[in-house]
């Protein structure tokens, strides 16, 4: 049987609104499958390669030029894939072929699995975390939250070196007092470059030192004896009032892992959720006589 290339002929768009006319006729042969509405592109030995096969290889908007290349290049890749198994076949012995079958149908088992069990999660696990069961959490394992670096509860304030009444932005960052501090916020909205009071939320004390022109060489002593820090450089002014601070080595306050001790209670969940799903399916099949351990 011969065959003529007729490849720079089938261009198809797909897409909503983008539709690719390819026209790539590789091969014009008489040995078509049967029940097969269109012309076959390529093929090797009996098998087949139709434009229908190439409807999800395009991505995004592309040219018909582009389409065509990127297509040409699918299908080669096809061809020599198909080839390249013929001869593997023909080479590998028997046992090695069925080592391959078992080890596909392994995967084939685990990757249904996983998808069942994934169903199974997203309908019926319960994924509400109360804090009274992060607080509890945390306190059986106190002992596993240590911290790995130094962190604080800050306010942060960076001001143009020519602000004006920087008296009143010294008093009222240093105070608790909820006048002085919403008397600061809109100076800050006004005039500041920066203005965080990271939400009284912990973060790491180097955070805080990435945005300050000072110099500190042993961090732990530093918090100890500096809750207000005050710098400025050529263009700014920096003010930062600590206040809270937490060492490294010491616990974590709840807080700070509060996201961490949900992932660790979810994933519990999810681990005694599987084995009672394995376990029910066990008795379910022992009890229906699915199975026999001889």
């Amino acid at each position: 049987m011969k065959n003529r290339s007729k490849f720079h002929r089938y261009i198809v768009w797909v897409g909503f609104g983008c539709i690719f006319l390819l026209s790539i006729l590789l091969f014009s042969c008489s040995r078509i499958e049967p029940n097969k509405q269109e012309d076959p592109l390529a093929r090797v030995e009996d098998i087949y390669f139709y434009p229908s096969d190439l409807q999800n290889i395009f991505h995004g908007d592309i040219s018909a030029e582009d389409s065509a290349e990127i297509a040409k290049t699918y299908i080669k890749k096809w061809i020599k894939n198909k080839l390249l198994l013929q001869k593997a076949e023909l080479n590998i012995s028997d046992e090695k072929q069925r080592q391959v079958l078992e080890r596909l149908e392994d995967t084939r088992a685990s990757l249904m699995i996983y998808e069942y069990q994934q169903q199974m999660i997203n309908q019926k696990l319960d994924t509400v975390i109360s804090q009274n069961e992060i607080n509890e959490f945390y306190n059986q394992h106190l002992n596993k939250f240590i911290l790995d670096k130094n962190i604080i509860k800050t306010l942060f304030v960076q001001l143009p070196i020519n602000s004006p009444n920087i008296p009143n932005v010294r008093q009222w960052y240093r105070s608790n007092n909820s006048e002085y501090l919403t008397k600061l916020e809109g100076y800050c909205y006004q005039y500041a470059t920066k203005y965080d009071y990271f939400n009284e939320n912990w973060i790491p004390f180097n955070l805080l030192l990435n945005l300050i022109p000072v110099s500190v060489n042993n961090q732990q002593n530093y918090l100890k004896y500096n809750q207000y820090i005050e710098a400025s450089d050529s263009l700014y002014m920096y003010f930062a009032n600590i206040r809270d601070y937490r060492i490294e080595g010491s616990n974590a306050p709840v807080e700070y892992i509060n996201d961490n001790i949900k992932s660790i209670i979810l994933n519990n969940r999810k681990i005694k959720f599987l084995k009672e799903i394995e376990t029910n399916i066990y008795y379910d099949g022992l009890s229906r006589n699915k199975f026999e351990i001889y």
